[in-house]
């Protein structure tokens, strides 16, 4: 575990600071590149409506304010706040998650959104966040004698495996191995060996067969098609062909914006949702590739950072967790539609169009905001004051 050492006398003015000395204490330049990434998606959504803020690009904007708006706000909120109803966040995702089953709407073949309304909730992307409180709560204040003991470690695990188990009946594979790397990652600065997971990883390994018999066909079909593009170019393998064809005519520069061929012809699929990365690369080409994955690599770079400057463990925990999750979001985005792994249902973080992804994330890195702004306050393994 990652403990580091306090600077003397430094949590002195900020254990218990007022309103106006949180502000003060805002990241501003993490909120600055938020808002760069997130600038750069409502570009790329308007050209994918060929000029026009509907439908796409102005619901995003509106999205992303009211994220900001909650982002700061979960951000001033004690930190100790979240630790003591971590576990409540948690059992509510849980219920969510029944809820898709029982009552949820079916879109593009798979059942995972509750209607409220005035928006689609993706139940699954709440878990995310829900389970790296959880899994910080859990492991706060633990010793490296319980981390090394078996049976501690059993409760985590079924806290990882509850949701991970919802979110495959939807079905969701990339959700739930999204969930299983995050959590994996937090195990892992908890101070869990690592031959313990080159045992789970072994134990993967040899499910295979078993798991390969559980998956649905569409899923056999992608795992096939990653393995074998040409088999089914105009079927199966569309999606990856188009969008291989899409990145290499952006070459260097790019077409233009707005110019980009297979976007504007329709020929590259889900251009808003999935595929948008291939959109971007098509009409700004390598340069405008490798800028976009800057700034992705800079804010998970402020993440890691503020996670290090944590004082308490539950702070250090979910700002690892939430930087973790946002890094795996966009490396396996823009590594499916490299064709590098199989095609899977994630998002590209703040340029996708989806309403509670943008919701879910900004909430994540409110918290971290707010482990940045309380990094100097001392927490009992309780969540109280520990001074």
């Amino acid at each position: 575990m990652i403990r580091p050492t306090p600077r003397a006398g430094s949590h002195l003015n900020r254990t218990e600071m007022g309103w106006r000395d949180k502000i003060w204490q805002i990241n501003w330049p993490l909120i600055a590149v938020l808002t760069a990434i997130a600038s750069v998606g409502f570009l790329t959504l308007y050209s994918a409506a060929q000029g026009s803020l509907q439908p796409w690009a102005v619901k995003s904007m509106v999205r992303f304010a009211m994220g900001i708006s909650i982002m700061v706000a979960v951000a001033l909120v004690d930190l100790r706040f979240w630790m003591r109803h971590a576990y409540l966040f948690y059992v509510i995702s849980v219920i969510l998650l029944v809820a898709v089953d029982l009552r949820g709407t079916i879109g593009m073949g798979a059942q995972r959104w509750i209607d409220l309304g005035f928006i689609q909730l993706q139940p699954s992307e709440v878990a995310k966040i829900a389970v790296i409180l959880a899994l910080a709560r859990y492991f706060h204040g633990a010793s490296y004698q319980d981390v090394g003991r078996p049976l501690f470690l059993l409760p985590p695990l079924l806290m990882v495996m509850a949701p991970i188990a919802l979110v495959l009946k939807q079905p969701d594979l990339g959700t739930a191995m999204m969930v299983l790397m995050s959590s994996g990652a937090i195990f892992f600065m908890a101070g869990v060996r690592l031959w313990k997971f080159a045992i789970i990883v072994a134990s993967g390994l040899a499910s295979i067969p078993v798991a390969w018999q559980f998956l649905h066909d569409y899923q056999k079909r992608r795992v096939i098609i990653f393995l074998n593009p040409d088999q089914d170019p105009l079927g199966a393998g569309y999606h990856i062909t188009q969008s291989k064809i899409a990145l290499g005519s952006g070459g260097i520069f790019g077409k233009g914006y707005m110019m980009g061929t297979q976007s504007r012809l329709n020929f590259l699929p889900e251009k808003q949702t999935d595929f948008i990365f291939t959109m971007f690369a098509e009409e700004w080409g390598l340069i405008g590739g490798l800028f976009l994955l800057a700034l992705y690599v800079l804010l998970t770079a402020l993440g890691y950072a503020i996670a290090l400057r944590c004082r308490s463990q539950f702070g250090r925990l979910v700002a690892l967790g939430i930087t973790t999750t946002f890094f795996l979001y966009f490396f396996i985005n823009t590594a499916m539609v490299m064709g590098l792994v199989p095609v899977v249902g994630v998002p590209l973080p703040l340029i996708s169009y989806g309403g509670t992804a943008m919701l879910s994330l900004l909430f994540g890195w409110g918290l971290v905001m707010s482990a940045y702004i309380h990094r100097d306050l001392p927490i009992g393994r309780r969540g109280a004051h520990d001074d």
